[in-house]
């Protein structure tokens, strides 16, 4: 119990600071932004996404939060306009190939475009120390390909900016490749995922198609992979390593056409997806997101963050 402690009181600590930091305007010469300014949340009726369209929009920018659910879209929208924010909603269902298309249609004809994208949209059935990955598929399907599917949709409506557009995936530390613990057991997995130079979407793609077959077959649990809230840690290393792929392939694009993406950590945060067990409430666990979203004349791209900090992936 007592080498946790120090960690807490850490965690603590750089929270408070973080609280602090967020008290402090941004100033005219960093807001690269305004409110023709476009920022896309996924998921955002609820939660970590529902704060962090609302800070996006408090910001000044014009938030368009999305969720599966018209009704409860609609309904978080209303009551962020009701506080005086520019934020617009339109449904969107990463699952659905139509979804995702109608959606991109309806941003290009309203908006004419999109400048931030914040992919939040995800699910998680482990609760605590559970670990059944009874419903693997949709966790992957949601929380890895829905990203995947949705970022490549909109990637090409993205407008010219001299400070580059952003796009933020929200992930998680269960996802990291070479944490001391819940990480892949094959090191020469590792290895290939870690090294850019042997990172391909192919190989990112077999290695949760594996994940998934051992799981319908039942043999996953002698596969090597992460061992607490294995599907959700194997979608979350998937968009980790997806993020730093991409970067990689955005990263060619002439100045003026630049995009940034990076990947974060919110951490276990207080929402319906985990049981309301968290230890984080959602508006911290919104922060390191909005940050990166709104970084003023940084090109970092394809790292990975928790608590307005760069970690190991």
């Amino acid at each position: 119990m007592g080498s946790k402690e120090p960690a807490k009181e850490k965690r603590e600590k750089r929270l408070q600071e973080i609280s602090l930091l967020r008290t402090i305007p941004y100033s005219d010469h960093q807001r690269w932004w305004s409110s023709e300014t476009v920022a896309v949340v996924t998921g955002g009726n609820r939660g970590i996404g529902f704060e962090i369209a609302r800070q996006l929009a408090d910001h000044g920018l014009s938030a368009i939060l999305t969720s599966r659910e018209s009704s409860a879209g609609l309904e978080a929208a209303n009551v962020l306009r009701e506080l005086g924010l520019s934020v617009d909603f339109h449904q969107l269902d990463v699952l659905d190939s139509l979804s995702i298309k109608t959606f991109a249609e309806w941003i290009q004809q309203t908006y004419g475009g999109l400048d931030v994208l914040v992919n939040n949209a995800g699910v998680n059935y482990n609760m605590g120390s559970d670990n059944s990955v009874e419903n693997a598929k949709n966790v992957v399907d949601t929380n890895y390909y829905g990203i995947k599917n949705v970022t490549e949709a909109l990637i090409p409506l993205m407008r010219p900016s001299a400070v580059g557009a952003r796009i933020v995936n929200v992930s998680s530390r269960l996802g990291r490749l070479n944490g001391k613990r819940n990480r892949l057991e094959d090191k020469d997995l590792r290895e290939q995922l870690a090294n850019l130079e042997t990172l391909s979407e192919e190989l990112i793609d077999r290695t949760v198609s594996t994940f998934l077959q051992q799981v319908e077959d039942g043999t996953y649990t002698s596969g090597g992979w992460p061992q607490v809230n294995t599907d959700y840690s194997v979608s979350k290393l998937a968009v980790n390593a997806y993020t730093r792929l991409l970067a990689k392939k955005l990263s060619d694009r002439p100045n003026g056409q630049k995009i940034y993406i990076n990947c974060y950590c919110p951490g276990w945060v207080k929402t319906a997806m985990t049981g309301w067990a968290g230890n984080v409430s959602a508006g911290d666990g919104a922060d390191t997101g909005v940050w990166l979203a709104l970084l003023p004349d940084q090109a970092i791209t394809g790292k990975f963050f928790a608590e307005r900090r760069e970690v190991n992936f």
